[in-house]
């Protein structure tokens, strides 16, 4: 039986809301990767959602590399104890700032095994200073994440109507619930209206469940909107540059999408919410 104390200590646990940790991988290119998070986060901020950007990625074309994160401003250096965790976090904007992983593998800076443990703490005493943290991720080629913290995050994949996207995306799916086990993942369509991205997820949604026994979400979609590409031209968020756009609101109802989940994660059932019969 508790006591008194191991009672209030459980009460104050459960009292404590849940971190979001929204983690997306892509089966596009790194541009239209980068786009997508960067306009996805800042329209999140301008909800009143404190959110920090982490690039978990190691290519030079990554989130951090466009928004001109220095190298050495990573986690991993404060896992080494060579920087403080203020030095390698940087503002965007009000409301929005991004870090870094590492800018190589940690086992080839000399970081021992144990090491990606002390990563994962320190990755997670730098998601726990915002309301919600946008990973950007990719699978190793053993199919695990760089930190193990992100496998209890929440999963978002990123995919257009382009065939060989879409067949990348499935892979994607295929290989995260081969390692992971079934569960249930978001996906984000761009570059297309919202009747195209209805089909695409409609279309990838019953494969996955038809072969793989996965259930998949519909979390938005990303119209092809010359605004996103004048706002990307001038430095800004395509909410702030150009708010009444076709781009703009998108980001805007994927956002509070989101943001309204946010007791439930992804408990929402996918294909009532796009008016689609269940079929078995």
């Amino acid at each position: 039986m508790l006591n008194f104390d191991q009672a209030e200590g459980l009460r104050r646990m459960l009292e404590i809301p849940k971190l979001r940790v929204l983690t997306f991988l892509s089966a596009l290119p790194d541009s239209e990767r980068n786009g997508m998070l960067i306009n996805l986060s800042a329209t999140l901020a301008s909800r009143g959602k404190n959110t920090l950007m982490v690039d978990a990625k190691l290519t030079n074309s990554s989130l951090s590399s466009w928004l001109n994160l220095k190298s050495d401003q990573t986690l991993l250096e404060v896992a080494r104890q060579q920087r403080t965790m203020d030095a390698v976090i940087k503002e965007v904007s009000p409301g929005l700032s991004i870090t870094k992983v590492a800018h190589a593998l940690p086992s080839s800076l000399g970081l021992p095994k144990s090491g990606y443990r002390e990563l994962s703490k320190v990755f997670d005493l730098a998601a726990s200073r915002s309301d919600l943290v946008v990973v950007d991720c990719e699978l190793n080629a053993d199919d695990t994440f760089l930190l193990s913290s992100f496998e209890d995050s929440e999963l978002i994949i990123q995919v257009s109507a382009d065939p060989k996207a879409i067949t990348n995306a499935y892979a994607l799916i295929k290989r995260l619930n081969n390692r992971f086990g079934r569960r249930t993942y978001g996906v984000v369509v761009s570059g297309v209206d919202i009747e195209q991205a209805q089909k695409v997820f409609s279309n990838l949604s019953m494969t996955a469940r038809r072969y793989l026994a996965v259930e998949l979400n519909f979390v938005g979609h990303v119209p092809a909107d010359i605004h996103l590409v004048r706002a990307t031209e001038l430095g800004r968020a395509v909410i702030d540059a150009f708010p009444l756009s076709k781009a703009a609101n998108a980001f805007v109802r994927m956002a509070e999408k989101l943001v309204s989940t946010a007791s439930q994660g992804f408990r929402f059932d996918a294909m009532s919410q796009l008016g689609i019969p269940l079929e078995y």
